[in-house]
């Protein structure tokens, strides 16, 4: 598996599967707000609906949003910091891979088993295309308690269920710094993978 191909899989699986966090740490909900929506283009934090943690690290909704953009805040208990945002119709999916995720379900299995209520219609994915949008950083760049962070990386996700190699034109991997690629193509889950060069 190449480097890229691993990356994406990792933090796509975190994501879809987030858990409820037991850290005993956990930031004001002003200051995961604050964090989680940085993931967002700037135009569409204000009504951004934010899900986070409770004091007893409880997955939560934090705010309710007014337009179409969903954002989750850092766990506090992974290293690092990875917030993200996408778009509504993503939604159900992600709440799907969280329930399956919280019912001990393995990546494969909860593969598996989206697949299989997308393609019946019991779970409902975006027809017309839907991004995500990933930011991360070290730990080392992230104050939690007054909800800053700097030297982040974005990354750009974007949702086209079924979509191949043969119907988008895109390869199966990046070729090049920043170049699109496919990910799961054919499937419920194909997406187009953006990694845009790190700077130095």
């Amino acid at each position: 598996m190449n480097t890229n191909l691993y990356q994406a899989f990792i933090f796509l699986t975190l994501l879809a599967c987030t858990p409820g966090s037991q850290a005993q740490n956990i930031p004001s909900k002003e200051s995961q707000i604050k964090t989680a929506v940085l993931a967002a283009p700037e135009e569409s934090r204000e009504g951004a609906k934010v899900y986070g943690y409770d004091a007893k690290g409880n997955f939560v909704t934090l705010r309710e949003g007014s337009n179409e953009m969903i954002c989750i805040a850092d766990d506090p208990n992974n290293e690092g910091f990875s917030v993200s945002c996408y778009h509504q119709d993503l939604d159900v999916f992600m709440e799907r891979g969280r329930e399956l995720k919280k019912e001990g379900k393995s990546f494969q299995e909860i593969f598996d088993l989206r697949e299989e209520e997308v393609k019946s219609g019991k779970l409902k994915m975006p027809k017309d295309g839907a991004t995500l949008y990933v930011l991360t950083a070290d730990e080392e760049n992230y104050r939690p308690e007054s909800g800053e962070v700097d030297k982040t990386y974005l990354r750009y996700v974007v949702y086209i269920p079924w979509a191949t190699q043969e119907s988008t034109g895109l390869p199966l991997s990046a070729e090049a710094p920043g170049m699109p690629w496919i990910m799961d193509p054919g499937t419920h889950r194909a997406h187009i993978m953006i990694n845009p060069p790190k700077e130095e």
